[in-house]
């Protein structure tokens, strides 16, 4: 059944406005007509069956009718990733959102090349990535920040897994026993600057890891680090 992310209330018989977009998604793509059901979320109140009730020129009226999941919320994990490449970033965008991380934030490191970076883009992938996967939620996307300031501020009870290209303990052993909430950071291509390397070795909430004995480029790191997170102390263990 089509799903889709729409921000706005939901409760019994609420009428919902999908944006021009979805509409034509709706009527051109999936072809629904009037009397169609479909399956929407809005990040707070759970998942909900809805039927198309209008089919106007400038979009669809929907009508929310039971709710057939509760709100569920993903582990309190943190991807930070350099702003690499285009389709890099697309991918550890997209791959994050299904792997379940609660907020993926944007960083720029010592070594990080000058990129356009489309926030819109980033979030349009995120909400389709949530509505093809199933989770009721969609990641938060924070626009680039610089990692130095980002240490600056770091809370206290957050835990930081450092992927360290140069080497680290491995990650399924740092991991254990582990507790949230954490984050899991990732540099640029040409990795970590040798001071961004020493300060975060010496902070007492960062966990300075290894992904194995091949050099992973910043889109693959992230898919690994996010999965072995979730084996040892995410949600697959439920």
């Amino acid at each position: 059944m089509v799903r889709l992310f729409i921000p706005q209330p939901l409760a019994p018989g609420a009428a919902l406005a999908p944006s021009l977009d979805q509409s034509r998604y709706l009527t051109q793509v999936m072809r629904l007509k009037a009397g169609d059901e479909l399956l929407v979320f809005n990040g707070k109140e759970g998942e909900w069956r809805c039927a198309v009730t209008e089919v106007l020129k400038r979009g669809v009226v929907l009508r929310a009718e039971a709710q057939v999941r509760p709100q569920v919320s993903p582990p309190d994990l943190e991807l930070l990733i350099a702003a690499v490449k285009k389709s890099a970033l697309e991918f550890a965008v997209e791959k994050a959102t299904e792997l379940g991380a609660a907020r993926i934030r944007l960083i720029l490191t010592r070594r990080t090349q000058p990129h356009h970076v489309r926030m819109d883009r980033l979030e349009a992938i995120a909400i389709e990535s949530a509505e093809q996967t199933g989770r009721m939620d969609v990641p938060e996307i924070v626009a680039p920040e610089k990692l130095d300031a980002l240490l600056d501020l770091w809370p206290a009870d957050r835990r930081l897994m450092f992927c360290d290209e140069t080497g680290g303990a491995p990650a399924l052993r740092a991991l254990q026993p582990a507790t949230e909430p954490w984050a899991v950071l990732v540099g640029p291509e040409g990795g970590f600057a040798p001071e961004e390397r020493e300060r975060l070795r010496g902070l007492s909430f960062a966990t300075a890891v290894s992904l194995g004995p091949r050099v992973l480029r910043a889109d693959t790191a992230a898919v690994a680090a996010l999965t072995l997170w979730q084996a040892c102390a995410g949600d697959w263990r439920r």
